[in-house]
């Protein structure tokens, strides 16, 4: 059960990043939109949401960190299908394997340099301008997102060693 539920973290993360941010955007307008009808104006006005544009943008953010991992995992990150179907069976599997590699190493410096970023922001104290959320929090999803898009390029390759398969993309024929 705990495989299944990590198996769908990234979808989980990315829609309801997205499902948040629509929302918080959608009342964001509400509120602008009924200024010029005095009794909704009444209503709405009582809630500031001076915040909710920053917000939005976090979450969208958030979701595209792991909506990258959520990729690798379904097979859209995964090669240039041109040029890996254009090479023999043994160049195919050496790009295969090649493409894989970079692709975890890519993740892994990325989680280390996204790390340090963190840990920086963590020192300095610096905090966002209308939440003022703490801005290592904000950033957290650059090592976050980057080390699940790394266990997935690894899974990737793993399959790929013992069976021969990439992961299809959704859909796909």
């Amino acid at each position: 059960m705990l495989r299944r539920l990590f198996d769908h973290l990234e979808e989980w993360i990315t829609a309801g990043c997205l499902a948040a941010a629509t929302l918080i955007i959608f009342l964001d307008v509400l509120q602008r939109w009924s200024a010029s009808i005095d009794w909704l104006w009444d209503i709405v006005s009582r809630v500031n949401l001076g915040w909710a544009q920053e917000l939005a943008i976090y979450l969208v953010i958030w979701s595209a960190k792991f909506g990258a991992a959520y990729g690798v995992r379904t097979g859209i990150h995964l090669g240039v299908d041109m040029l890996v179907n254009a090479a023999g069976p043994r160049s195919r599997r050496l790009l295969v394997l090649l493409g894989l590699g970079l692709g975890a190493l890519f993740a892994a410096v990325v989680v280390v340099l996204g790390t340090r970023w963190v840990m920086f922001m963590h020192q300095t104290g610096q905090v966002s301008y209308d939440l003022e959320l703490p801005l290592w929090i904000v950033y957290l999803c650059i090592p976050l997102g980057a080390a699940l898009m790394g266990l997935r390029f690894l899974q990737a390759l793993w399959a790929y060693l013992r069976r021969g398969v990439l992961p299809e993309t959704e859909g796909a024929a």
